[in-house]
């Protein structure tokens, strides 16, 4: 009883506060988009879609690495190792970070050239590379809260982060935006990675204070830099390899657009038309279900841990119940109230017929998030990868063919596709294992 009342408060926090960061983000990305324009806006997508793949070197599974490890040893009573645990894995966020920051610095100037057409400098690339060490030790710290079931914290350094990214970025943009698309994509950024580096110290401070309540074992033996490899290697090369494909698609779905006879400044707006402003209304009640989802992992660690196989199947079978009727609601409402959102975030009715379009998708999107964290709590996270993976090598195959094509629409059948085929491998996978 007490463990479901844990699970509950917690996963109010994290609801709570991922519906406050998404209504900042969704009215930010409102204001944002009105005011930076949707070529603007294509182009900040591209610029994020790289930082997301230096961010994913950053990573290198260090927050799963991280909760799961430190998960194991509470389920079997040693809370005395998660110091050691926590001194190694922070020790290897620290030197992934810095390889992510070289290798995006030492590539800027070909993707400037290559995927950008020159449109920016490398300058907006150099500022990414400062943030990408900080990044990934807040992951780190992240994961041991993560593991201590504790949401409070980190819940109060991302809405932290998240005012400071919005107060940062307004005030860079009305400083800078006269001077055209260059310095816009820089205050963009720059907003980002000041608001990271603070965010750090903030989550670092927090940690130093709660890690005095553990001792530290005196036995010296211990086998965590091997059990942090074991995994982090493994999803850091499959989670690279992934994000390296994402990133190749989201860079070519606006080179499709060209080719199927849209000028760089159309193809860029449509790009925006979807990815910033379609995928972000119909994702932001996901917020709800990721906030659940991500408390999913420790639980299931312990359960896998202890092999109590029963209480899996039990538990899986209502949480997908449950998300399943809370996915066809939202469905049906977004359907229907598409005109109306539309208005009211973005004041303009062009994205609205595509929203109807993707609203069915969204049972499919939601519930496959729900499969993917129980699949890494039952330490399949590689499996998951792997069909990541497998999903972008067939989504670019579709981006080439289907988009030169069909255009915008040619996009939306590859979401569709993309989608249907994640979901149908992950719930396969998930049978197999319960």
């Amino acid at each position: 009883m007490k463990l479901i009342k844990t699970f509950l408060i917690n996963g109010i926090i994290l609801t709570t506060t991922s519906l406050i960061l998404r209504c900042i983000g969704m009215f930010f990305n409102s204001y944002i988009s009105q005011k930076i324009g949707s070529e603007a806006l294509g182009l900040y997508g591209l610029l994020m879609s790289i930082y997301g793949f230096a961010i994913t070197i950053s990573l290198s599974g260090i927050h799963l690495a991280t909760t799961k490890i430190i998960s194991e040893e509470i389920a079997i009573g040693n809370t005395c190792n998660i110091k050691k645990v926590m001194c190694k894995a922070l020790i290897l966020s620290i030197l992934t970070g810095c390889i992510a920051s070289i290798l995006l610095t030492t590539f800027a100037s070909f993707i400037c050239t290559t995927w950008l057409h020159e449109k920016i400098s490398c300058t907006s690339f150099y500022l990414i590379s400062i943030s990408t060490p900080f990044i990934s030790m807040s992951s780190c710290i992240t994961g041991y809260f993560a593991a201590m079931r504790n949401t409070i914290k980190p819940a109060s350094d991302q809405i932290i982060e998240q005012l400071l990214k919005v107060t940062l970025i307004s005030l860079f943009l009305n400083h800078f935006m006269p001077c055209g698309l260059e310095y816009i994509c820089i205050s963009l950024i720059l907003g980002n990675v000041i608001s990271e580096i603070i965010s750090f110290v903030y989550i670092y401070i927090l940690y130093k204070l709660d890690e005095k309540n553990f001792p530290v074992c005196k036995s010296s033996k211990d086998f965590f830099e091997k059990r942090l490899l074991a995994i982090t290697i493994p999803v850091g090369l499959t989670s690279i390899i992934r994000s390296g494909l994402s990133t190749i698609k989201q860079v070519l779905i606006p080179l499709g657009f060209e080719k199927s006879g849209n000028s760089c400044k159309q193809a860029l707006s449509n790009y925006g038309l979807i990815s910033g402003m379609a995928m972000p209304l119909i994702l932001f009640p996901n917020t709800i279900v990721l906030a659940f989802a991500n408390l999913l992992i420790p639980e299931f660690t312990e359960f896998n841990t202890r092999h109590e196989s029963s209480r899996i199947s039990r538990i899986t079978k209502k949480i997908i119940t449950y998300t399943l009727l809370f996915s066809v609601a939202t469905s049906i409402l977004i359907f229907l109230f598409a005109p109306q959102l539309c208005n009211f975030m973005y004041k303009s009715s062009a994205v609205t017929p595509y929203i109807k379009l993707l609203a069915p998708l969204i049972p499919i999107m939601y519930i496959d998030n729900v499969v993917d964290a129980i699949l890494k709590g039952l330490d399949k996270q590689v499996t998951v990868l792997k069909i990541n993976i497998l999903d972008l090598f067939t989504s670019i195959i579709l981006i080439l063919i289907v988009i030169p094509q069909f255009g915008i629409y040619g996009y939306i059948f590859t979401i569709y596709f993309s989608e249907l085929l994640n979901f149908t491998l992950s719930f396969l996978s998930l049978r197999k294992v319960h």
